[in-house]
């Protein structure tokens, strides 16, 4: 694969994740807010355009949801709940 190729490669990727972030995102409550560290509280919208914009704070979203839905694919999640659950048993 040449170099056009895989750079056309990771844009469709990034440009796929962005777009299931986004789709992740709109199912939140429009009028509840997240507070993200020392960069402040963001309302569902703001974050979307965050994402949308590509800047730090958009990227960081991104990176945080995609590690999110691989620990959940992986069971992670799963393994930890029915771990809590077998010790309280």
């Amino acid at each position: 694969m040449n170099k056009k190729n895989e750079e056309a490669k990771i844009e469709s990727s990034d440009k796929e994740m962005k777009e299931l972030v986004i789709a992740r995102l709109k199912t939140m409550s429009s009028d509840k807010k997240i507070s993200i560290g020392s960069a402040g509280d963001f309302t569902r919208d703001e974050l979307i355009e965050r994402v949308e914009k590509g800047d730090e704070l958009g990227q960081k979203i991104i990176e945080i949801q995609m590690e999110y839905l691989r620990l959940l694919k992986e069971g992670i999640f799963y393994e930890r709940s029915s771990a809590h659950y077998e010790a309280k048993a």
